[in-house]
Parts: structure tokens; sequence; C-alpha cells
């Protein structure tokens, strides 16, 4: 079953690019993490029982979707997201984000119940949002100093500005540095797909806006430091699948704890991913694959 490449224009004014492939009649949404787009879905996509009919959307501002208007939150893509489904009649689908998609996923769930019927968190943004620090005099992460604003973030001297200058300069070894120590800190793609995951790294035209509206996020019912949260948490009543990796470096074990805490303990299955970094995608497909099917097939339950 191959993977097609569509486009399509919604009622914001934004195109948006999506990958589908057919199959039977269990229908997947797959919302991709920051820095990527839905082409790193595309080995997941490939390796998936054919039962399955699966979309990946590329959010605004990555890979071929427009970025005509900013985003300024979460919020802002999970109602792209709404457009998208309403536009495609799709209903009655599982919903699976990874990382920042995570976060998108939760806040599409609390916002338009009845849509998806599983909800499932690939080494996802908490709960209470993403924080991020400001540096000390030695340039190390200040865990007391949090910013506060999207200037903040675009001053960073630690990410932003120096990813951002990747993106400008399409230092594509910088960005496989960043990946390697961060990322792909267990397994690695191969040659050739790595440089068509570069390739589509430096498509994101909203990289700020994405680490500010994570700072922001805050579903839960405390306050992150930043943020009241609003308590829609309670909104997500869906089965849910909560998956880490044993060796994330991104999303760290205290968050996944946090989004474990936060939502109803009586639709939620949580699975840490043996010998998995932030990207089970690379790290151990056959595992992701089938711990997600065990789980749609109701076997976790």
């Amino acid at each position: 079953m191959s993977i097609q490449l569509k486009t399509i224009k919604l009622i914001n004014n934004e195109s948006y690019g999506y990958r589908e492939r057919v199959g039977g009649d269990k229908k997947l949404l797959l919302l991709h993490g920051n820095m990527t787009s839905s082409k790193h879905w595309d080995l997941f996509m490939e390796a998936l029982p054919s039962e399955f009919t699966v979309f990946a959307m590329d959010l605004r501002g990555f890979g071929l979707s427009s970025y005509n208007t900013p985003i300024s939150s979460i919020k802002d893509f999970s109602d792209d997201v709404k457009l998208f489904v309403d536009e495609l009649e799709l209903r009655n689908f599982t919903l699976m984000g990874w990382s920042t998609g995570g976060a998108v996923a939760m806040q599409f769930e609390a916002d338009y119940p009845g849509y998806a019927t599983e909800l499932i968190l690939l080494a996802s943004a908490s709960t209470r949002g993403y924080p991020f620090y400001g540096v000390n005099e030695e340039g190390h992460l200040d865990v007391t100093s949090r910013y506060q604003s999207l200037d903040d973030i675009r001053k960073d001297p630690v990410r932003s500005i120096p990813i951002q200058g990747a993106y400008d300069q399409k230092n594509r070894e910088f960005l496989k540095a960043v990946w390697n120590a961060a990322i792909y800190n267990v397994n690695q793609p191969t040659l050739e797909k790595y440089e068509e995951y570069v390739d589509d790294m430096l498509t994101q035209r909203n990289l700020v806006e994405v680490y500010h509206a994570l700072n922001t996020f805050n579903i839960s019912k405390v306050h992150n430091g930043l943020t009241q949260g609003n308590n829609l948490v309670d909104s997500i009543r869906i089965p849910t699948l909560v998956l880490s990796g044993e060796r994330d470096l991104v999303v760290t074990k205290p968050m996944t704890d946090e989004i474990i805490a936060d939502l109803n303990h009586d639709i939620l299955t949580a699975v840490e991913l043996k010998e998995c970094g932030h990207s089970p995608l690379i790290d151990d497909l056959n595992q992701l694959v089938s711990t997600v099917t065990t789980f749609l097939n109701k076997d976790l339950f």
C-alpha cells in the first residue's frame, strides 16, 4: 500500500499538506512533533497493518502547509485539525500525537469530543506544557527563571537562536548533531532516510512560536509556574494510551508522570517503550507498532 501526498485548502486561508495510506475501516490520524512534519511518520505508516487507513497532516508552518497567519497557542493547531477533519469528513478515528503533536491531540479532544474514539500520546508534551527556561551567567539552564513571553523565547541563546540560525543557513550538520544528541540518542535512520528528514526539518517556519505555545500550554488543574491550568483535561474521556521512551531525553519521566497524574485513570493505559528515546519511530518501530495495534484491538483493557 502506497502513501499518497496531498494538499487541501481550508476556510482559514491556509493550505495543508497531508499523507494518506488507504487501508481498511480502522482510521488513524497522526499529528507530528516540532522540527518535523507528516514525513517523519512514513515508516510507521508503512508498517501498520492493512486494516488501517492512515492520515498524517502537516501542521501549519511545517512541511507542505502554509503559514499565512502565525500561531500563538497549541489551540491554534488543534482548531486547524478540526477544520481538516471536517473537510475530509473524518469521524470515529484514533488520534495519535507525537511530542508537540501530543499536546495538539489533547487540546483537540478536550475541545471537540465526539470525533476521536481513542487517543494515543507518543513521547508527548505534558498536560502542563513544556517549560522553557532562561540561562544563567555560565550559560546553563536556570530552572528558577522561566521565559514569560514570545520575545523572551525569540532571544533564547541556547535553543532558539542556534536552531533558527541552522534553519536560515541550511546547516544540516548542526541539525544532525542536535538530533543525534537529543532525539536519535538510541538509534539513527539510514543515511538516505536521515537526509530526507533533514530536508523536512528545514521546512519549518514557526520555531519560536511553537516553543512559546508549548511553554504556555496547560490543560491541567494546577499552576505550571507560568500559567494556571484551565482543567480541560477532565474533558478527555476516551481510552488513552500514554507511550513514553525509557531513554527519552526530550520528554522526561516527570513530564510523562504529569500526564498520567492529570488524566482520568479510568481511561488510561501507560506503557514505557524499552530501549527507546524520543523517537520510537526509529528506535524500535516493531515495538511501537505492536503496542499501538494491541491497544487498538482492545487487548490492553
